[in-house]
């Protein structure tokens, strides 16, 4: 059974022959008719159809090729996507994680500031009161 993108590509096989004069069937059936006009051997129809078979086949194979490709196209772009999601996380939270490092500095140096600014104003309360 084939699915909707084989048969999309089929059709875009199709259209290219058909961009060079129409598609195979109708070349080979005109050609058909023209050698049994000039009495064709069963050989040569034999030969035709080969050709015919091989045509189908090959256009086939160049549609399961380019599935395929889609499919692998499809899974690496999701791993990348999934990838990218990920790394951005990553540095997000090494990002957060330095703010918070920032955060908690400055609370230790708004702390040490406070306590230097208290001994700083011990230290001139002591000192005006010996001057006094």
């Amino acid at each position: 059974m084939e699915g909707e993108g084989d048969q999309v590509t089929r059709k875009r096989l199709k259209s290219a022959l058909e961009d060079n004069g129409g598609t195979y069937e109708e070349k080979a059936a005109f050609e058909t008719n023209d050698v049994a006009q000039v009495a064709a051997s069963e050989e040569m129809e034999l030969n035709v159809s080969h050709i015919l078979e091989k045509i189908e086949n090959f256009t086939h194979l160049v549609s399961e090729l380019l599935e395929s490709g889609k499919a692998i196209f499809k899974e690496l772009s999701n791993e990348f996507e999934e990838r990218m999601i990920m790394i951005h996380k990553e540095q997000v939270e090494k990002w957060q994680e330095e703010i918070k490092q920032l955060r908690l500095l400055d609370a230790s140096n708004e702390e040490a500031h406070a306590l230097l600014h208290n001994a700083r104003c011990l230290l001139q309360n002591a000192h005006i009161d010996n001057d006094s």
